[in-house]
C-alpha cells in the first residue's frame, strides 16, 4: 500500500482522526460498520422445501390416486409416509443455512478511536473510514486498517487467510502492486486480533468494503449445489413418471382395442400406475441417509444435512486446508542442533510430555551444549503456557516447551537467572535479546534467523568450549539451517554473551553462537495414513493453503499429497490467469499456495465445472464461499469458525482428516444400501405392469386390485427395503474407485437383472393365478394367490439384493438381523392380510390352504437360481 499520507488525504483525515460531526457524516454516507447476514431462511421455508422433491410429487399422486377409488385408508398411509420424510429432512437442515449471521461472534463489539483530539471507546459499529484506530495486545481489529505507528505488533489471521503463524506487521510503505491481503504487512483485517504488541492505524475500509465482508458477501451469493444422488433421483423419479405415463397410456388403448369398457381400463390404468410408482423408496432413502449419520457421528463425523451423508462416499477430489486439519496448528521443536550434533524432540503441540533421541534412536537427558541451548530458549523468551493454549508466539511457546521436555522449569531459571533489560523483537531485526543476572555475572542471550545471527558471533560452542567461528563452521551451521527449512521446519538460532552490564550499545557484537531450534506445525499423526488411504480409495487430496509455499510443499510430501513431486500453484499465479485457463491445469495442480478465499472458492468451482464430486475442508473464515459452494463442505468441530461451521455440510468433532476417510467409508455404505433398496423395488412395479398386459392378453381380469398392489408395495416390501438401509458395508467398497462421472443408481447392469426379475415374477405370478382361475376358484381368491406369489417372490428376490455379484450363499442371513426379523414380520402381515377378517374385507382376500401356499413359495423361490445364474455368467465374464 502507499505512503501512509497518500492514505490520509484520500480519506481526508490525519492523525488527529475525525471530528464528531465529520464522523456522523460519514455513518451516513456509508453505512454502519457491519458485515452482511445473508438471507434468513425461515423454519416455514425449509419444511416446504422438503416437498420439492420429484419422489415426494410421485407419493403426493400415489395418494390422489388411492382417493379417487376411495380407499382413504391407504391414501392416509401415504400422507403419512410424506409428512414422515418431510420432518426428517427438516430437522436436519434446521438452522444450516445461517453462515454470514456466524461472522458476528467474531468481531469486536468496541473500538478504541481518536475523535474531536480525545481518545475514546465507541461502538465498532460506528466506525467510519478516516477513524484513528488504536489496537494493542490481545485486541480484536474492529475494521481493515493501514497502520502508520508499529511497535513490535504481531497479528494472528489464520481464520481469515490460513497463514499458520501471527503475522509480524509495519507501517513502512509497500510499493508492490495486486498484494494479497497475507502479503499487506502494513495493514490489519476486520476479524483479526493481535497477538503481540501495539499499534495505531486509519480506518480504510468498513463493513462489507473489508476483506471479512467481501467474504460474507461471497457466502451469501454462493449457490448450493445439488449433490450427484440429488441430481441421480430427479432423473430416476422423472424416468418412471414418463414410463408409468407411456404403460399406463399403452394398457389404456390395448384395452379399448380388446373390448373393454372405459371406465374398466381407467381403474387398470390406477392400478399400474400404483405398481409402477416404488412409494417406499423415499422415505427408505431418507432412513439409509439417517442411518449413516448416526453411523458417522460415532467415527467424529457430524453430518448437517442428510444428502451429504452420501454425497461423500462418491467425492473424487477433497480440497483441504492445511493449518489446523491436515496439521495440529501447534508449533513444535522437532529437532535441536548444537556443536555438530542433532537430537530429535518426540511428543507433539504443547504438551511438555517427550523425549530426546539420538541418531541411533536412543533417548537422552540433554546435557552440555545442548542443555546450553535449552536454557537459552527458556530465558529469552515471553511465551507462557495456559490451560488450553499458550500465551505469547507459538514459535517462542514450542521452545519453551521443548526446555520444559528437558527438565528445566523456566519460572525457577527466571529466579535463578532475572531478567534485568531487554531489547525485543522487531520484524526488522529478526531477533530479540534478555540480559540476566546469573551466577556468573550479566549475560546477554539472543534468539532470532540463523542468517542474521550469525553474522555477529566470533566463536561457537562445541563440546562446552568456546571456539572460532571459522567460515567452515559457519557453512556447517548455515548449512544445517537450509536442511532444516527446506524440510518446512522454522529454524531459530540462539546465541550468547558475557557482559560488564545490562547496556544495550553494541552488545550483539561477537557473540558465541549456541545452536538451532527446528519448529514444525506437524502433520496429524493420522493424516498420512488417511491421505493414502484416500488415494487406494481413488480420491485425489489436493492442499489449498495461505501458507508459504515452500512450508506446503514440504508439508505435502510428508503427507504424500502429490508424492515426491507435488505440482504447484500460488496465489500470484491464480491472479494472472482466467477462469477458463485454471479450467485447463485445475485438475493436475496437487498444491496450492498463498491464496485467499475468492482464489480458493474459483478452485473449487472449476474441479467441480470439471465434473468432479468435490469435498473442501476447512476451519477459517477465509474457507466459508468454498465450503457452502462444493458438493459436500467439512469444517472442524474443535478449532473451526463458527463461519466455517455454519458454512458446511459436515463437522468433524476431532478435528482429524482421518475421520474424513472413516465417513467416506460410511458413505459409501450408505449409496450401496441406497442401490440395492432401489433395485429391491422397482422390479415389483415392472412385474405388475408385465403380468397386467399378460392377463388382458389371455382375455382375463387383472390379477390385482390398486389396494393389493398399495400393500406389497406399503407393507410387505416396506419392512424389507427399510431393513435393507441397516446392511452392512461389503469389503471391497473402501478400495473401490469412485463411481464415474455420470454413472446413474440404476446402472446398466441393474436395469438388465431388473428386467430378467421383472419377467421372472411376473411369469410366475401368472402362472398360479391362471391356476387358480382353472382349479375353479373365485376371482378374489386367485387375486389372492397371485398376491401372495408377488410377496414371496419378494422375500426372495431381496436375498438377491444384498449384493451385487456376491453369492447368498456367502451373504450369512444374521448378518443383517433387522432383515431376517423383517421377514418374520412381513410373513405374519401377509398371514393377517389373507386370514384376518378387517384385512379380508379392506383388501377382498380369502383363506388359501397349505397346498397354496407351498406351490407359491416354491414358484417363488425360481427367482434365487435365476439371479444366482445371471450372477455366476456375469463373473466369469469378467
Amino acid at each position: 500500500m502507499s505512503d501512509v499520507e497518500e492514505v490520509f488525504n484520500e480519506l481526508q483525515t490525519s492523525k488527529k482522526g475525525l471530528t464528531s460531526n465529520e464522523a456522523e457524516e460519514r455513518l451516513e454516507k456509508y453505512g454502519q460498520n457491519s458485515v452482511t447476514e445473508g438471507k434468513t431462511v425461515s423454519k416455514f421455508q425449509l419444511l416446504i422445501g422438503q416437498f420439492k422433491n420429484p419422489l415426494v410429487y410421485m407419493l403426493l399422486f400415489a395418494g390422489l390416486v388411492t382417493i379417487l377409488l376411495e380407499e382413504y385408508i391407504d391414501a392416509g398411509v401415504i400422507l403419512s409416509v410424506v409428512i414422515l420424510n418431510a420432518l426428517v429432512g427438516f430437522f436436519q437442515e434446521y438452522k444450516a443455512e445461517e453462515s454470514a449471521k456466524a461472522l458476528k461472534k467474531m468481531l469486536a463489539s468496541k473500538a478504541t478511536v481518536l475523535r474531536d483530539g480525545k481518545r475514546i471507546d465507541i461502538d465498532r459499529l460506528q466506525l467510519v473510514p478516516g477513524d484513528v484506530v488504536f489496537v494493542s495486545t490481545g485486541s480484536k481489529i474492529p475494521a481493515d486498517l493501514r497502520l502508520f505507528e508499529v511497535v513490535e505488533l504481531s497479528v494472528d489471521e489464520s481464520a481469515l487467510t490460513g497463514e499458520s503463524m501471527p503475522v509480524d506487521k509495519i507501517s513502512n510503505p509497500i510499493l508492490e502492486k495486486g498484494l494479497i491481503s497475507s502479503d499487506q504487512k502494513n495493514m490489519v483485517f476486520l476479524g483479526t486480533h493481535t497477538v503481540h504488541g501495539r499499534a495505531i492505524g486509519v480506518v480504510v475500509a468498513t463493513g462489507s468494503k473489508t476483506v471479512m465482508g467481501q467474504i460474507a458477501e461471497d457466502v451469501g451469493e454462493v449457490v448450493v449445489s445439488l449433490t450427484p444422488m440429488q441430481m441421480d433421483f430427479h432423473s430416476l423419479a422423472k424416468s418412471i413418471a414418463v414410463l408409468t405415463l407411456i404403460a399406463a397410456s399403452i394398457l389404456f388403448i390395448f384395452g379399448i382395442m380388446l373390448g373393454e369398457t372405459v371406465k374398466e381400463m381407467f381403474t387398470v390404468m390406477i392400478a399400474a400406475s400404483v405398481a409402477t410408482i416404488p412409494e417406499g423408496l423415499p422415505i427408505v432413502v431418507t432412513i439409509a441417509m439417517a442411518i449413516g449419520i448416526s453411523r458417522m457421528a460415532r467415527r467424529n463425523a457430524i453430518v448437517k444435512k442428510l444428502p451429504a451423508v452420501e454425497t461423500l462416499g462418491s467425492t473424487t477430489i477433497i480440497c483441504s486446508d492445511k493449518t489446523g486439519t491436515l496439521t495440529k496448528n501447534e508449533m513444535t521443536v522437532k529437532k535441536i542442533w548444537a556443536g555438530g550434533k542433532i537430537l530429535s524432540v518426540d511428543g507433539d503441540g504443547y504438551s511438555v510430555e517427550g523425549h530426546f533421541i539420538t541418531d541411533e534412536d536412543a533417548v537422552v537427558e540433554p546435557q552440555g551444549d545442548f542443555k546450553t541451548l535449552l536454557t537459552i530458549g527458556a530465558l529469552c523468551n515471553n511465551s507462557g503456557l495456559q490451560e488450553g493454549g499458550i500465551i505469547g508466539k507459538p514459535t517462542e511457546a514450542s521452545v519453551l516447551v521443548a526446555a520444559m521436555k528437558a527438565g528445566l522449569n523456566p519460572e525457577t531459571l527466571q529466579n535463578d537467572n532475572p531478567r534485568v533489560n531487554e531489547i525485543p523483537f522487531s520484524s526488522e531485526r529478526k531477533r530479540q535479546v534478555t540480559f540476566h543476572e546469573t551466577p556468573e555475572g550479566k549475560v546477554a542471550y539472543c534468539l532470532g534467523a540463523p542468517e542474521i545471527i550469525i553474522k555477529n558471533c566470533t566463536k561457537i560452542l562445541v563440546e562446552g568450549t568456546e571456539t572460532e567461528l571459522t567460515k567452515e563452521y559457519a557453512e556447517k551451521v548455515l548449512s544445517e539451517n537450509a536442511a532444516f527449512a527446506s524440510s518446512a521446519f522454522r529454524v531459530l538460532g540462539a546465541t550468547y554473551k558475557k557482559v560488564a552490564d545490562a547496556n544495550i550499545d553494541s552488545v550483539e557484537e561477537e557473540m558465541v553462537f549456541c545452536g538451532l531450534f527446528a519448529i514444525i506445525d506437524p502433520p496429524r499423526p493420522d493424516a498420512i495414513e488417511a491421505v493414502k488411504g484416500c488415494h487406494n480409495a481413488g480420491i485425489k487430496v489436493v492442499m489449498i493453503t495461505g501458507d508459504h509455499i515452500e512450508t506446503a510443499t514440504a508439508i505435502a510430501k510428508k503427507l504424500g499429497i502429490g508424492g515426491n513431486n507435488p505440482k504447484l500453484m500460488s496465489g500470484s499465479e491464480l491472479t494472472e490467469i482466467t477462469d477458463e485457463q485454471l479450467y485447463d491445469v485445475v485438475g493436475d495442480i496437487d498444491v496450492f499456495a498463498r491464496v485467499t478465499s475468492n482464489h480458493k472458492l474459483r478452485i473449487v468451482q472449476q474441479l467441480m465445472k470439471r465434473g468432479e464430486v468435490v469435498a473442501v475442508t476447512g476451519d477459517g473464515v477465509n474457507d466459508a464461499p468454498a465450503l457452502k459452494a462444493a458438493h459436500i463442505g467439512i469444517s472442524m468441530g474443535k478449532t473451526g469458525s463458527d463461519v466455517a461451521k455454519e458454512s458446511s455440510d459436515m463437522i468433524l468433532s476431532d478435528d482429524n482428516f482421518s475421520s474424513i476417510f472413516s465417513a467416506v467409508e460410511e458413505g459409501r455404505v450408505v449409496y450401496s444400501n441406497i442401490k440395492k433398496v432401489t433395485f429391491f423395488l422397482l422390479p415389483t412395479g415392472l412385474a405388475a405392469i408385465i403380468s397386467i398386459i399378460g392377463s388382458m392378453l389371455l382375455g382375463l381380469k387383472i390379477p390385482y386390485l390398486a389396494t393389493q398392489l398399495l400393500w406389497i408395495n406399503l407393507v410387505t416390501n416396506g419392512l424389507q427395503d427399510v431393513a435393507l438401509a441397516f446392511e452392512p458395508g461389503e469389503e471391497h467398497l473402501i478400495t473401490k474407485k469412485p463411481r464415474k462421472r455420470g454413472e446413474k443408481i440404476m446402472s446398466q447392469m441393474m436395469i438388465e437383472r431388473t428386467i430378467i426379475v421383472g419377467f421372472v415374477v411376473a411369469a410366475g405370478v401368472l402362472a398360479t393365478y391362471v391356476n387358480s382361475l382353472n382349479n375353479g376358484n373365485s376371482l378374489e381368491h386367485a387375486r389372492t394367490v397371485a398376491v401372495t406369489t408377488m410377496v414371496f417372490f419378494q422375500f426372495f428376490h431381496v436375498l438377491n439384493t444384498r449384493s451385487e455379484m456376491r453369492s447368498i450363499l456367502k451373504t450369512p442371513i444374521l448378518s443383517n438381523p433387522f432383515l431376517f426379523y423383517s421377514l418374520i414380520t412381513a410373513l405374519l402381515a401377509m398371514i393377517a392380510f389373507i386370514y384376518w377378517p378387517p384385512l379380508q374385507w379392506i383388501f377382498q382376500t380369502v383363506p388359501l390352504t397349505f397346498t397354496e401356499w407351498s406351490t407359491s413359495m416354491a414358484v417363488a423361490s425360481s427367482i434365487i437360481f435365476v439371479v444366482e445364474a445371471e450372477k455366476k455368467i456375469r463373473t466369469m465374464r469378467g
